[in-house]
C-alpha cells in the first residue's frame, strides 16, 4: 500500500508554498543486512580491530602462563596469571571506563592501544624477573576496559537503528570465535615457535590495531561537556544505571552469563569425569562460545526489535534452564551439544544490549558499558569460584545442573519484572531501532520535524 507525505519545497517556503507529495511504503520497511553493516568503513576498521585485539589477548595470556609454569613447574603462578583477566578488567571496568566519556572516544581507543603495545613490548626484554611479567599482564589488562567501553559506546554513533542490533551481534559473535581461536592459536604458536613470538605478536596486533582507529573511524568530540573528576563520574554512573528500573532489570539479564557460563570455568574436571583429557576440555569451552556465536548473527538479522525483546526473559532463563539436563550425566557428545543449546539461548543478550544502549544518554554511555563489564567480569569470577569449591566435593555434572537451575529462577523473575513494566519501555527501546516505520497517514512534513 502506497500513501502520500507532504514535504516543502524548500527549507525557507513560504507558509503558502505549494506542498509536493512523494510515495511513502506504508509495508514494513526492508530488514537491515549485514552488508549494509559492513558497507560503513568505520565498521569495518572498529571490527578488524576487534580480532586483531581479541586475537592477540587470547594469545598472549596463553602464551605468558605457559611461560611462567615452564620456567617455574608452579600451578599456582601461572593461574595467578591467567587471572589476569578478572581482577585487572574489574578495576579498570569501574575507575577507567568513563575516560571514554570524558575524552574523545577515538583518542582513548587509540591511546589503549599503544600503551598496550609498550608494555607487551617490555614484557620482551630477556630474564624479565617473573613478579615484573605478571605486573605487566596485569596492566595491560586495565587498560582494556576503558578501549572496549569507546569502543561500544562509538559503534552506537557509528551505526544507527536497526543496523546496530546486526552490528553488536557481529562483534559478540566475533568476540566469542576469538576467545576459542585465541586460545587454540596461543597454545599452538607457544608450542612451534616459543613465548616471546607470541608476545611479539601481541604487541604487533595493538600497533595495527590502533593505526587501523586512527586512520579509518572519524574524528568525534567528546561525548560529556563537562570533565567530572573520576570518582564522581563513577557515582553518576552508578545512579544512572541503577536509578532507572528498566536499566537494572537489562544489567541484571545480562549479568546471568555468570550461570550459564560455569561449564567453561570448570570444563576440566567436567572433562576428567568424562575419562577425556585437554582436548575434551577444549571441545566443551568451544561448545558453550560456538553455540551462542553461529546463533546471534541469525537472531539479530531474522527477529524483529520488539520480537527479540518479548522473547528476552523466556530465552535467559532457557540458556540457564538447559545446563540442568547435565544431572543426568550425559556423554561427551551430549554434554557438547547441551552446552551449545544454551550457547544459542543466551543469544538473548542482543536484545539487552540494544535495549540497554538505547535508553543511556551518550555522555553516560561508556561509564554505564564499564557498570555492566565490571558486574559480569565479578559475577564470573565468583560463580566460577563457587562452582570450583563445590566440585571438590560433588559432581561437576550436578555443579553445573545446579548453577543452571538457580539462573534459570533469576531469569523468570527478571522475566516477570520486565513483563509488568509499561510496555512503554519495550516500545521506546524499539522505536530507536525500527526509526523506519512505515508511514500510515499523511502527514505535512513540517509537523513531523517538530516532533
Amino acid at each position: 500500500m502506497i500513501v502520500g507525505l507532504s514535504v516543502s519545497g524548500g527549507r525557507h517556503a513560504s507558509a503558502g508554498a505549494k506542498k509536493k507529495w512523494v510515495a511513502v511504503s506504508s509495508s514494513p520497511a526492508q530488514r537491515a543486512t549485514f552488508r549494509d553493516v559492513f558497507a560503513v568503513r568505520e565498521f569495518r576498521a572498529l571490527w578488524l580491530s576487534q580480532i586483531l585485539s581479541a586475537g592477540g589477548d587470547r594469545l598472549a595470556l596463553v602464551a605468558l602462563a605457559l611461560l611462567i609454569y615452564d620456567r617455574t613447574r608452579s600451578p599456582l603462578l601461572a593461574a595467578i596469571a591467567y587471572a589476569a583477566g578478572t581482577l585487572p578488567y574489574l578495576i579498570g571496568a569501574l575507575f577507567l571506563s568513563g575516560i571514554a566519556d570524558r575524552f574523545p572516544r577515538r583518542e582513548v581507543m587509540v591511546t589503549c592501544d599503544v600503551v598496550r603495545a609498550a608494555l607487551v613490548a617490555v614484557m620482551l626484554v630477556p630474564r624479565m624477573p617473573l613478579d615484573v611479567l605478571i605486573a605487566l599482564l596485569y596492566a595491560v589488562t586495565a587498560f582494556q576496559p576503558p578501549f572496549d567501553a569507546a569502543r561500544s559506546a562509538i559503534l552506537r554513533d557509528m551505526i544507527q537503528g536497526e543496523r546496530y542490533a546486526l552490528a553488536a551481534a557481529t562483534m559478540q559473535s566475533t568476540f566469542r570465535v576469538m576467545v576459542v581461536a585465541g586460545a587454540a592459536a596461543g597454545g599452538l604458536t607457544v608450542a612451534l615457535l616459543g613465548a616471546r613470538p607470541a608476545l611479539g605478536f601481541d604487541a604487533a596486533t595493538f600497533v595495527v590495531s590502533a593505526l587501523l582507529i586512527k586512520f579509518c573511524v572519524l574524528a568525534r568530540p567528546a561525548a560529556a561537556t563537562s570533565v567530572p573528576s573520576a570518582l564522581r563520574q563513577l557515582g553518576d554512573g552508578a545512579r544512572v544505571v541503577f536509578g532507572d528500573r528498566a536499566l537494572r532489570i537489562l544489567l541484571m539479564l545480562g549479568w546471568l552469563a555468570a550461570f550459564y557460563e560455569i561449564p567453561g570455568g570448570i570444563a576440566a574436571p567436567y572433562a576428567a569425569r568424562l575419562g577425556g583429557g585437554p582436548v575434551a576440555a577444549g571441545l566443551l569451552i568451544a561448545a558453550t562460545q560456538l553455540g551462542a556465536a553461529m546463533a546471534t548473527p541469525v537472531f539479530a538479522k531474522r527477529i524483529g526489535p520488539l520480537t527479540r525483546l518479548k522473547w528476552m526473559g523466556p530465552m535467559a532463563a532457557c540458556a540457564c534452564g538447559t545446563l540442568m539436563l547435565t544431572v543426568f550425566r550425559p556423554g561427551l557428545a551430549a554434554s557438547m551439544a547441551i552446552f551449545a543449546l544454551s550457547g544459542c539461548f543466551a543469544m538473548y543478550q542482543i536484545a539487552a544490549n540494544t535495549a540497554f544502549v538505547e535508553r543511556v544518554r551518550s555522555d553516560r554511555r561508556a561509564q554505564a558499558f564499564g557498570f555492566a563489564n565490571a558486574g559480569l567480569v565479578a559475577g564470573q569470577g565468583a560463580a566460577f569460584a563457587l562452582a570450583g569449591a563445590a566440585a571438590e566435593m560433588v559432581s561437576p555434572s550436578t555443579v553445573i545442573a545446579l548453577g543452571g537451575g538457580l539462573g534459570a529462577l533469576a531469569a523468570c523473575g527478571l522475566a516477570l519484572r520486565w513483563r509488568g513494566m509499561s510496555p512503554a519501555v519495550g516500545r521506546h527501546s524499539a522505536r530507536h531501532l525500527n526509526h523506519q516505520a512505515s508511514v500510515t497517514r499523511r502527514t505535512p512534513a513540517h509537523t513531523a520535524r517538530s516532533h
